[in-house]
C-alpha cells in the first residue's frame, strides 16, 4: 500500500542533496519491455526527470535476468512474497520456470537500492517483478484471467527490506511527492491512488 505519511515526511531535497528515487527502467523510456519497447510514456513518472533535486536510479529486473525481448511471465500459486519464500512460482506464458531468475533479479534490485541509499521506489504496477499493489493471479492471457492484491517478486524483496514503493498509477502519492520536490507544484485535489480507482473498488468489492 502507498504510504502517504511517509511521503509527506520526506526531507526537502536540494540540488546538492537530491532525493534518491529508484524507478522501473521502462517508465523513463528505456527500451527494456518484453517486446523491446518502453511500454509507452508515463507522464506521471517522466516528470521526475525535470528536477535537479531528484536523482533517479533506473533498473529493469526482467531485462537483467532474461534479456530483451523476452516472454511475458506471471506468478502462479501466490504473490511475490510467496515466491521468495518458496510457495509460488514465476512461469512464462509458454510454461518455462523463471522463478530462480526472478529471485536473482530481485536480489540485484535490492542491492542497487541499498548501494544508492534509495529513499523511494516508483515502479511498474501489475508486473510480476515490479508490481507493488495488484498483480495477475496466474496467466494474464487466460480467458478467465484474475487479479490479486499483492506485490511482484522485486517489489516484495524491496518491501521486505523496508523500502517504500509506489506505482506510476499512485497519482495521489505522486502528487504529494511533487509537492515535496517542487514548490511551484499545484496539487490536484482529485488525484487518486490505486486502491481508490473505480476498477479496483469494483473488482475487489471494496467500499
Amino acid at each position: 500500500m502507498p504510504d502517504q505519511d511517509y511521503i509527506r515526511n520526506l526531507r526537502i531535497p536540494t540540488a546538492e542533496n537530491p532525493l534518491r528515487i529508484l524507478v522501473s527502467a521502462c517508465m523513463i523510456g528505456e527500451k527494456c519491455a518484453v517486446d523491446g519497447t518502453s511500454y509507452g510514456e508515463y507522464p506521471s513518472v517522466l516528470k521526475l526527470l525535470n528536477y535537479k533535486t531528484v536523482k533517479l536510479t533506473s533498473f529493469c529486473p526482467e531485462h537483467f535476468s532474461f534479456g530483451t525481448p523476452r516472454e511475458m511471465c506471471d506468478i502462479y500459486g501466490g504473490n511475490g512474497l510467496d515466491v521468495l519464500e518458496g510457495r509460488a512460482k514465476v512461469l512464462t506464458s509458454t510454461g518455462i520456470d523463471w522463478t530462480e531468475g526472478m529471485i536473482l533479479a530481485s536480489e540485484k534490485m535490492l542491492q542497487i537500492a541499498e548501494e544508492n541509499k534509495i529513499e523511494l521506489a516508483v515502479m511498474m504496477d501489475v508486473s510480476a517483478a515490479c508490481g507493488n499493489h495488484v498483480i495477475y493471479d496466474g496467466n494474464r492471457y487466460a480467458a478467465n484471467k484474475k487479479y490479486q492484491i499483492g506485490m511482484g517478486v522485486c517489489g516484495a524483496q524491496l518491501h521486505r527490506a523496508g523500502f517504500k514503493i509506489i506505482s506510476w498509477r499512485e497519482f495521489k502519492s505522486l502528487d504529494l511527492l511533487y509537492s515535496k520536490i517542487d514548490p511551484e507544484h499545484i496539487p490536484n485535489p482529485d488525484a487518486k491512488d490505486f486502491d481508490q480507482h473505480e476498477w479496483y473498488v469494483s473488482y475487489f468489492n471494496k467500499e
